[in-house]
């Protein structure tokens, strides 16, 4: 596999992240705001989901977010076969396509965790691996305010913030700190435009380091 780039300077570049959606209610709210801020994100789509809501991928993709895997049913990888981990990737990756036109490069493990052969699975799918920085444990804690605050005290340069696409207090959350941190002269980026800015999208198999 290809070494890592080298990175640069981030500046007061962060990315917000949504995991396990789509979700009907919850993702329309998120992308409202959102687009009421000009303001793009990554959403890491489950297969299953996608199914469930087949409407929601191309309204992601029209709002210009990055759509990118977290597999099809959400199982944790760590444990399965490559062939297994493989087509997780890429049934998913194949549902993103067919239902929004876009192809994903980025994948993020369910609960980030990952084997050899969930690294050498992606890097055959074309994938690299998008872990986070930042954990407001908005799943635990369904109070937008404490989440927000959350975020605003760990949010650091270069940063990636794992939400979930789950929940409207995640979304008004994830709003409320677009408003606390723009206002600060912060830029809200995807996960590859993260990448590209500070040194380069990871080859696939690879991980993006974090700041």
């Amino acid at each position: 596999m290809a070494a890592s780039a080298s990175r640069a300077e981030p500046e007061k570049l962060i990315a917000l992240t949504f995991d396990d959606g789509p979700t009907a209610g919850a993702t329309d709210h998120l992308l409202g705001g959102l687009a009421a801020r000009g303001v793009k994100a990554t959403f890491f789509l489950c297969g299953y989901r996608m199914e469930l809501f087949p409407e929601l991928p191309a309204r992601i993709a029209e709002g210009g977010h990055e759509l990118a895997v977290h597999g099809f049913s959400h199982a944790y990888l760590q444990n399965l076969s490559q062939e297994a981990v493989e087509s997780e990737l890429s049934d998913t990756a194949a549902l993103i396509t067919e239902l929004s036109g876009c192809a994903a490069r980025a994948f993020r493990p369910p609960g980030g965790l990952y084997s050899d052969a969930v690294r050498e699975a992606a890097e055959e799918t074309g994938l690299y691996l998008a872990l986070w920085s930042v954990d407001p444990h908005d799943w635990r804690d369904r109070d937008a305010s404490l989440i927000a605050r959350r975020i605003l005290s760990e949010a650091k340069p270069g940063c990636v913030v794992l939400l979930h696409d789950l929940y409207r207090t995640s979304a008004d959350a994830a709003l409320s700190v677009v408003d606390a941190l723009s206002a600060h002269g912060w830029e809200f980026v995807t996960v590859s435009e993260l990448a590209e800015r500070t040194g380069g999208v990871p080859a696939p198999g690879e991980i993006l380091k974090l700041s």
